[in-house]
C-alpha cells in the first residue's frame, strides 16, 4: 500500500467532500442513499451514507481501481438538539483533520459552546475511534468509526 499516497488522498477528499460542504456534487441514490465521489490521479473514493438521524455509512478508497482502504461509521445528535448547528460544528472540524492520522478530525476542535473530541487508536492499516462533540456540558453527538487496508490478499 502506498501509505503516503493515501494519506494525502485521505486529506483531499475530505476538504473536498462532506468536510467541505460541497453538496452539488452530492448524488441521491434511488435506494435513499447519499454518494460523494472524488477522484484524484490514480485514486478515488466513493462515500456512501443513510442518514438524516441517526445516520450510517462507509467509504472506499480505490488506488488505480483496486479497492485499497476503507472505513465504516455510525452516529447520531441527541433527540431535540439543533442538527444543523451540530452538522455545521462537526464540518469545521473535519476540515482540521490531522495529517498524521488522517480519519476523521483533530483530538479537539473548539467553536463557541461546542467542544469536538475525538479518540482513535491504530494507523491506516488497521484503526478505530470514537468522536464526540459536547454543547458545555452536555453530549450533544456521537459517532464511531473503523477502518483500514482492504484486498491486501486472496480471500472469500
Amino acid at each position: 500500500m502506498n501509505k503516503e499516497g493515501l494519506r494525502q488522498f485521505l486529506i483531499d477528499s475530505n476538504k473536498a467532500g462532506y468536510a467541505g460542504g460541497d453538496s452539488k456534487k452530492w448524488i441521491k441514490e434511488p435506494n435513499g442513499s447519499t454518494t460523494i465521489p472524488f477522484e484524484q490521479g490514480p485514486w478515488r473514493s466513493h462515500d456512501n451514507f443513510y442518514g438524516g438521524e441517526p445516520y450510517g455509512g462507509r467509504v472506499i478508497v480505490f488506488h488505480e481501481e483496486r479497492p485499497t482502504w476503507m472505513m465504516v461509521y455510525y452516529g447520531w445528535v441527541v433527540e431535540g438538539v439543533n442538527a444543523d448547528k451540530v452538522y455545521e460544528v462537526l464540518r469545521n472540524a473535519l476540515m482540521q483533520m490531522p495529517e498524521d492520522a488522517p480519519y476523521r478530525g483533530p483530538k479537539r476542535y473548539e467553536e463557541g459552546e461546542y467542544v469536538y473530541t475525538n479518540a482513535w487508536d491504530g494507523d491506516l492499516e488497521k484503526y478505530s475511534g470514537e468522536e464526540k462533540i459536547s454543547q458545555g456540558e452536555r453530549l450533544v453527538y456521537q459517532a464511531n468509526y473503523m477502518g483500514g487496508a482492504v484486498d491486501k490478499r486472496q480471500g472469500v
